[in-house]
């Protein structure tokens, strides 16, 4: 039997790759790979529509700061005067993207829209971050480290670039209404995420019917028996959950 072995060598840069947990990463930080698919992540983010990797590879930039020094002549040469007005428009548009969207969209090791969530409680602006306010925000200190060096790190990079680097803060309604989920969603993946956004948003979630429930989501707009009994008790229906917290899903979701 012909035993597998590993290669030692990155593909794209051949740097030097390090098994950690059983899987082969590559350390090279300047790998293109790495940094094809760090831009790739940022435009998803922060909603650069049309920024996808054959249009990144057309521009041939490397890094996110680069994205925002771009001339709209520039873009035009590189994928057409159509494509690329409307692109320079949403580029130009993302320049308003608040840190909540930012910080998923730097790659930062264990710092996703959870950690991001968290922090936007007790920080104002990204420069806000410290391991104090990791702590207090509740992340773990493996997840508040690798945040604060992240950003000891990339003061120069957060520095070029255009946005205001301030959290937006989540409007919370009351505690007074009281929501039941029904049948298949489609604004979110799934029932659980959905309840955790509701809850952050200040609304209390059941799973059945109550008679304290008094908003039901229905999406699928099947005539469950939930559906029934809502009606029945006068329970407000509802068809899509923008109507409660808006269109959050990118920004809160994890």
């Amino acid at each position: 039997m012909t035993a597998i072995v590993p290669p030692s060598e990155c593909p794209s840069c051949n740097g030097v790759l390090v098994f950690i947990n059983d899987i082969l990463y590559c350390k090279n930080k300047s790998c293109s790979e790495q940094q094809q698919k760090k831009l790739e992540n940022f435009a998803q983010k922060v909603k650069i529509k049309g920024l996808g990797p054959s249009t990144l590879e057309k521009l041939s930039i490397t890094q996110i700061d680069e994205l925002y020094h771009l001339e709209q002549e520039d873009i035009n040469t590189a994928i057409g005067d159509k494509l690329g007005s409307k692109l320079f428009k949403e580029i130009i548009k993302s320049h308003e993207a608040p840190a909540n969207l930012l910080l998923p969209a730097f790659s930062i090791p264990l710092v996703g829209n959870t950690a991001t969530k968290k922090l936007a409680n007790v920080c104002d602006t990204i420069w806000d971050i410290s391991m104090d306010t990791c702590t207090e925000a509740g992340l773990g200190p493996k997840t508040a480290r690798h945040m604060v060096d992240w950003i000891e790190d990339n003061v120069d990079l957060l520095s070029r670039l255009p946005h205001s680097m301030t959290f937006e803060k989540i409007n919370r309604t009351s505690n007074q209404a009281v929501v039941c989920i029904t049948g298949k969603l489609y604004t979110y993946k799934s029932k659980s995420v959905a309840a955790k956004i509701l809850q952050d948003f200040g609304y209390e979630v059941k799973s059945t019917v109550t008679k304290d429930v008094t908003i039901l989501v229905n999406e699928s707009g099947i005539e469950s028996a939930k559906v029934k009994k809502a009606k029945a008790s006068g329970v407000t229906i509802i068809t899509n959950l923008s109507e409660l917290i808006g269109d959050q899903q990118n920004g809160y979701t994890s």
